[in-house]
């Protein structure tokens, strides 16, 4: 079977699409997968670029969607013909968190989907949702969960609260659609005058350009009359979590998702303290979140947003389309 395999120490030249041998198949409570999709994550970026260092011959990727071609022993929550999605966490099925690390995600700590087949626990899957497309359906495993998590499990969001999603990005294109689904107001920020016009065509009832508005947590002030949002999702970290906490209501939510802008930097502890607002760090999520998930978006209709596919072999591609920041929504691979 064909996968894409990276050479430590990585960087995208490292990207290698290889044969390797079929796995065979399942065991006792496994299933085997032929997969079709994956899409991109920072995540995954940080691994094939070398910046966060994986086992040499790393299998990338830890979103992959495909179909059901064989049961083991003992699965009953699937059959022959499913169409299925990855767990990030395959061990974390229910409960509160209980990994702080990438031991075991896979195309980090292990083997991931950048390939044809896969033979593993059924519990690392939960089925698609119905109708959709491969590529969309991988979508779902670290993007959408991301923001499913933030708004709905952490914040709680309800309908009427208001919500600020930072830039236009696989989880924040996410935000935005869930919580305008679930009848919440959303102000969308970015540097693209073209990426906000679409976010306002997709439901933002505010948006702001940042290069032009750089103090844009004072302009989300007055958007809500002094009140602040009751949730932000917040994907840049160190050098925007200030911004962040101005524009949160006190008592407010913030899900600090991201670290675009470093892993570390000064917190403005005053003003956490001053807004008495809820720092809320996470990393996508459970099974059973993931299942709730996906019975959210077949009621509620919401698809996701694909910038642009490419194929398998073209995986470096696809990342170098990533680094330069001109996608809006997901980037998707599919074979």
């Amino acid at each position: 079977m064909r996968a894409m395999t990276l050479t430590a120490p990585g960087g995208l030249d490292r990207l290698r699409l290889t044969e390797q041998p079929d796995p065979g198949e399942p065991k006792a409570g496994e299933i085997r997968v032929a997969l079709h999709a994956t899409s991109l994550n920072f995540h995954d970026y940080l691994v094939c670029s070398g910046k966060s260092p994986a086992a040499d011959g790393r299998v990338p990727m830890a979103d992959g969607a495909g179909i059901i071609e064989a049961i083991g022993e003992g699965v009953s929550d699937f059959a022959v013909g499913d169409h299925v999605v990855s767990c990030f966490f395959p061990d974390w099925h229910a409960g509160p968190p209980r990994v702080g690390d990438f031991k075991r995600v896979p195309g980090d700590g292990i083997d991931g989907f950048a390939r044809d087949t896969v033979v593993l626990p059924a519990t690392a899957f939960t089925k698609a949702p119905n109708g959709w497309s491969h590529k969309e359906a991988s979508t779902i495993t670290t993007a959408g969960l991301t923001a499913w998590r933030a708004l709905v499990v952490d914040a709680g969001l309800k309908p009427g609260d208001t919500v600020l999603a930072l830039g236009t990005g696989g989880v924040s294109i996410y935000a935005l659609q869930i919580a305008h689904a679930m009848g919440a107001e959303v102000i969308v920020t970015s540097s693209s005058d073209e990426k906000l016009a679409r976010a306002k065509e997709m439901g933002a009832a505010h948006v702001i350009n940042y290069r032009r508005e750089q103090n844009w947590g004072r302009k989300v002030l007055e958007i809500t009359q002094g009140r602040g949002v009751d949730v932000v999702v917040e994907v840049g970290g160190p050098e925007t979590l200030g911004q962040s906490l101005q524009a949160v209501r006190i008592g407010g939510h913030v899900a600090l998702i991201g670290v675009l802008t470093g892993v570390s930097g000064d917190v403005p502890t005053a003003l956490l303290m001053a807004k008495q607002a809820r720092l809320q760090g996470l990393i996508v999520g459970s099974r059973q979140e993931q299942e709730e998930f996906v019975r959210a978006l077949e009621t509620s209709g919401i698809r996701p947003i694909i910038d642009r596919t490419f194929g398998l072999e073209e995986l470096a591609d696809a990342f170098r389309h990533q680094e330069t920041g001109d996608h809006f929504g997901k980037i998707a691979v599919s074979w």
